[in-house]
């Protein structure tokens, strides 16, 4: 048995069978872990999320800022794609209600203490421990799996606040924890989210560090798994500084999907086509 974490898909879903033949697969053997945005940008938003939500207990996904601007666009009255979005294949789909209610269910951060790997879209505020990430995940997962999913949906976009304090509440405390789980990519010394500046590090303003970086980062013992920064470049390598490992390696841009062996670290690519 083998457990493989693989880089943001984003309907890239030809791609995704060839790392999985690469793998040499096996779903009653192998289990996969996904690092989030399933969908959007590539051409087949719906066949991902069919095949993903099919693994069952073979399968583990966190939720990434499309996965959940999809939920938006289809679930709060305030939702529109936007003129890039590629999921209308969802929105259209038969089966929508059901991969939607699926999407719901499905975690923003994800631990295996066997393993010793945390799993986040983005990553995990400076600040938090790995106890108050999964704490303060379960409060927005609260909000999407009950009554209070569309208004929370409504409410999650925006830039603000850019500091965590435990006094914020209401919509801008699920704001915060929704942008540093799921879009964070800088932050200043202090722990404040930068939300401009997109470019691999050493593009970014001065002030600023990557999130993983910063010194005295809560979660420095612990060993994390995510996506969402295509411009990082920090597969493999970055383990061993930072215990960070950043798999989205662009392949909904041209570049590759990645995938890496949990138990030994083996790193498994196949070039993209959606670029």
């Amino acid at each position: 048995m083998a457990t493989y974490a693989i880089g943001d898909v984003q309907g890239c879903y030809r791609e995704l069978r060839a790392l999985l033949r690469r793998l040499r697969f096996k779903p009653d053997r192998d289990r996969l872990w996904f690092t989030g945005d399933l969908v959007n940008r590539g051409p087949d938003s719906l066949r991902v999320l069919r095949f993903v939500r099919a693994l069952g207990d073979g399968g583990v996904t966190v939720l990434g800022n499309h996965d959940l601007h999809l939920l938006a666009c289809a679930l709060s009255p305030a939702g529109r794609p936007r003129r890039k979005d590629t999921f209308h294949d969802v929105l259209g789909a038969r089966d929508r209600d059901r991969l939607l209610d699926w999407l719901r269910e499905q975690p923003l951060v994800h631990h295996d203490a066997r393993l010793g790997y945390v799993m986040v879209h983005a990553g995990i505020p400076p600040a938090w421990t790995l106890r108050e990430a999964r704490e303060r995940a379960s409060e927005v997962e609260a909000c999407l799996r009950g009554e209070r999913c569309s208004r929370f949906l409504a409410h999650m976009y925006g830039d603000l606040p850019k500091r965590w304090s435990a006094d914020l509440g209401g919509w801008p405390r699920l704001r915060f924890i929704t942008n540093g789980l799921t879009r964070m990519r800088f932050c200043a010394r202090d722990g404040a989210i930068n939300m401009r500046d997109k470019g691999p590090p050493g593009s970014q303003a001065w002030t600023l560090l990557p999130w993983f970086a910063v010194p005295g980062r809560r979660t420095r013992r612990s060993r994390i798994v995510f996506g969402h920064w295509a411009t990082l470049h920090l597969v493999g390598a970055g383990a061993h500084e930072h215990g960070v490992i950043g798999l989205d390696t662009g392949c909904v841009w041209g570049r590759e999907l990645t995938a890496m062996r949990l138990e030994d670290g083996a790193m498994f690519r196949v070039p993209g086509q959606c670029g």
